[in-house]
């Protein structure tokens, strides 16, 4: 059985599987005469299967769009003030020659720029008040190739200059110690000075140039920049013990780490790499895990939505018994009937499959406008600035995360047609015509 559908001046045989599946999407069987269900209900429940799985696919890839969009913003962030890679000297020592480290390094097609630091734990203190800081000293002629926040602010970096004892401020640093420009701060080295009354703590006042603000609140609250040179000589480091690296994709630090890591196994003293990724784990498989979490309680929505489909289907299968008996009688094979409710399902799957993709790329587009409507029009803020670090809603939809969400979702509308057609293939077509 077959029937010809003219697509412009050629014709295109179509199995009657898909035809007669296609038509029982469309509508169910009028009346609801021998006891048989309506219609009209029938193409309801159909109907509310496919918003069902629309929906469900449309919130997986709105949310998971929206956690892409935090995980890049507060990423953003987190680089804007660190480099990528950063190749650390052995704890105590320093690095010989840090020109030449860095240039070993830059012969790895993914360096675009490198910059020597200090990094050390302080005590940073204003009167009364004291604070952990995470004291860096860096150069701020080469800084600017490893951190957008250096590019972005070289007049503010420019006054760290070496023996001036300048200081430059995390926002949230300098507030809880009631810091202000013109301001002098203490700062005390972890290891103290040996003399004949004992050990005493070695720190030094500097005078603060400025404060930045990286919007990355454990930076903006830890985060304190001198001059390379002053914190040399503070911390007794014997010159620079860390080189920072910028690379082209952010995103391939844990790979490129690897291989810098093998590339100077052999240099004096050994040289340690640690990637972006590594030196923020705990943020980053937090990310990870919770993306993962949120995606299985989602598919829960589209899996019960697909799964709906189960209902629909028994319900038409009992309603079309006569039918199902009549192509029997004319020669239907059960695996034939069987893919009529299967093209039925699979229908009513990709239909809300498709439908919930492109409504929930539309939101995810458009986010950045929908949601101020929204507050405007109910008079509420989603992010209250006094709150997040993000005030705004962000959205990345990215294809590793839409494809799997359509997959899923067509695999779940496929298998809930499998139980309902089987049994519509096992329809017996004399018990059935005997009660019409």
């Amino acid at each position: 059985m077959s029937r010809l559908a003219p697509i412009g001046k050629r014709a295109v045989e179509w199995p009657y599987e898909c035809l007669v599946g296609w038509r029982y999407t469309r509508a169910g069987r009028g009346g609801a005469a021998a006891g048989r269900p309506a219609g009209g209900f029938l193409s309801f429940i159909s109907a509310v299967s496919v918003l069902g799985i629309a929906l469900g696919v449309a919130a997986l890839i709105i949310v998971l769009s929206v956690m892409n969009g935090f995980q890049k913003e507060v990423r953003d962030r987190m680089l804007s003030v660190v480099a990528h890679v950063e190749l650390h000297a052995p704890a105590g020592e320093a690095l010989p020659d840090w020109r030449a480290t860095a240039a070993a390094a830059a012969r790895h097609p993914q360096v675009r720029g490198s910059a020597p630091f200090v990094a050390a734990q302080a005590l940073l203190g204003r009167g009364d008040a004291l604070r952990g800081a995470q004291v860096r000293g860096i150069d701020p002629a080469e800084e600017a190739q490893v951190t957008p926040l250096a590019a972005r602010e070289r007049e503010l970096f420019a006054a760290l200059q070496p023996g001036a004892w300048q200081i430059i401020l995390g926002a949230e640093l300098a507030r809880s110690v009631g810091a202000r420009v013109g301001d002098k701060v203490t700062v005390m080295a972890p290891s103290g000075q040996v003399t004949p009354a004992g050990v005493l703590p070695r720190m030094r006042q500097f005078t603060v140039a400025g404060t930045f603000h990286a919007g990355h609140h454990d930076y903006d609250a830890s985060f304190a920049l001198v001059h390379i040179d002053d914190a040399a000589r503070l911390f007794r480091s014997g010159g620079v013990n860390a080189v920072q690296l910028r690379l082209a994709d952010a995103q391939q630090a844990r790979r490129v780490g690897e291989e810098l890591q093998a590339a100077l196994a052999g240099s004096t003293p050994p040289v340690q790499v640690r990637d972006w990724t590594r030196s923020n784990r705990n943020w980053f498989d937090a990310v990870q895990v919770e993306k993962r979490l949120m995606f299985i309680i989602l598919a829960l929505i589209v899996a019960v939505a697909a799964f709906n489909l189960v209902s629909t289907l028994v319900m038409t299968v009992t309603d079309k018994r006569a039918d199902i008996a009549i192509l029997r009688t004319l020669g239907a094979s059960p695996r034939s009937i069987m893919g009529i409710f299967v093209v039925q399902g699979a229908t009513a799957g990709v239909i809300g499959t498709l439908a919930g993709l492109g409504l929930g790329l539309a939101v995810a587009f458009n986010i950045d406008t929908l949601v101020p409507a929204i507050e405007r029009a109910l008079g509420i803020a989603f992010l209250p600035g006094s709150v997040y670090l993000i005030s705004r809603m962000p959205s990345q939809p990215l294809a590793s995360d839409i494809v799997p969400v359509v997959a899923m979702a067509l695999v779940l509308a496929f298998a809930a047609t499998l139980y309902p057609s089987w049994r519509a293939s096992r329809t017996n077509p004399a018990e059935a015509l005997r009660h019409e």
